[in-house]
């Protein structure tokens, strides 16, 4: 009898410690794909390389050389493709990313800093600052369809949800150009903050909200009727906004408040605040709309925020809210296409933070090299 019990006995502790032993694993290991996907992400550095990472592996794999002041990195929507420009060179670069290898090197003009795909991937959107100029380039072919002018030094171009028009940000005049999305027409010109940054468009692309680093406001625009609505008084200057996926509230992260601001989309209204940290930076909103991840550039903190009830999330048991250790000065972020990863680029030390969302806590820091700035994530 006593050899029977134990053999249970036994028994059960063998099989109690394979699943602790799987269980470990998967904990321990980002993700688990179908054979022969890759997961993968792509950190823009200062001397003007992109450091490749494996999100499997969880190690930077690959460099890829492309030139000076790398800017406003993407990933293609669909193809296994990453685009991004060179200010220094004036040209929209484009990567093979099953190969690590760069197959395109597009002229467009001086000083181009950003890009944008039309709904379907099938356009691309840059300006070019130095020549006040909006181009769009044929993602196939790697054409250049056209070109037009644009108010003084356009830094930024969106295209709205419907793909029908192409918004742009122009610096130096503080304007936002509403333009035909096939054929960059100017179809108005609407006065707006004093040096525009980023703008977010609501899903029916009836409004848009433009933000300004250089003020305590931001424009409310109606794009159907091209003219101003309002400008927002906020507390202090903002450094980041992200719209929730319904289009219902707009989130406003401000280092000298250090906090969030909630602004209805529907009255314009300046809602609910929330004290996050030292200096919030940078948001990153999760697919639901459900949380908020704050990048906290001089305390080297992630904060997870739980939209819903108002509050930064708290750990399991003790209740305490808890800041996710990352590097110094924390910036972009980015989640792999499942939300099972969190990636955060850290510009003051030069590495990037893999954080797991399902516990909020950090798996690795990778070395990527100094001054990084852009990230993108692609699947393939």
């Amino acid at each position: 009898m006593n050899l029977r019990r134990n053999f249970r006995v036994y028994f059960l502790l063998s099989i109690l410690l394979i699943v602790g032993v799987v269980l470990l694993l998967r904990e321990h290991r980002p993700s688990f794909l179908r054979p022969g996907l890759r997961l993968c992400a792509y950190v823009s550095v200062g001397d003007g390389t992109v450091a490749v990472i494996d999100l499997v592996k969880l190690a930077a794999v690959a460099r890829i050389s492309i030139g000076p002041s790398l800017s406003g990195m993407r990933e293609h929507p669909t193809r296994a493709e990453l685009w991004g420009v060179s200010s220094g060179g004036g040209y929209v670069w484009v990567v093979n990313a099953r190969v690590n290898q760069v197959t395109a090197r597009i002229p467009v003009g001086p000083l181009p800093y950003a890009i944008d795909f039309s709904p379907d991937g099938e356009r691309l959107y840059t300006t070019t600052a130095g020549s006040d100029t909006l181009v769009a380039i044929d993602c196939e072919t790697r054409n250049v369809l056209a070109r037009t002018k644009t108010g003084g030094e356009p830094v930024f171009a969106r295209v709205t949800p419907d793909g029908k028009s192409v918004l742009v940000l122009n610096h130096r005049d503080a304007t936002l150009g509403i333009h035909d999305a096939r054929t960059l027409a100017l179809r108005g010109t609407v006065g707006i903050v004093k040096q525009p940054e980023k703008v977010a468009i609501l899903p029916d692309s009836s409004l848009a909200f433009v933000l300004s680093r250089a003020e305590h406001r931001l424009s409310v625009v109606d794009l159907q009727r091209g003219v101003l609505v309002t400008n927002l008084e906020l507390d202090g200057n903002p450094s980041d906004l992200l719209l929730k996926p319904d289009g219902g509230e707009l989130y406003v992260i401000s280092p000298e408040a250090h906090g969030l601001q909630v602004i209805n989309t529907w009255t314009h209204e300046v809602g609910d605040y929330m004290v996050l940290g030292s200096a919030p930076a940078r948001g990153l909103l999760s697919m639901d709309g459900s949380l908020l991840y704050v990048s906290d550039s001089a305390a080297g903190h992630i904060i997870p925020v739980d939209l819903q009830n108002r509050r930064v999330v708290r750990e399991p048991g003790t209740g305490k809210e808890f800041p996710i250790t990352a590097g110094q000065t924390p910036g972009v972020m980015r989640f792999d296409p499942d939300e099972n990863l969190l990636i955060v680029v850290n510009q003051g030390s030069g590495d990037v933070a893999v954080i797991r969302v399902r516990t909020n806590s950090l798996l690795t820091m990778i070395p990527v090299g100094d001054k990084p700035q852009d990230l993108a994530v692609k699947l393939f």
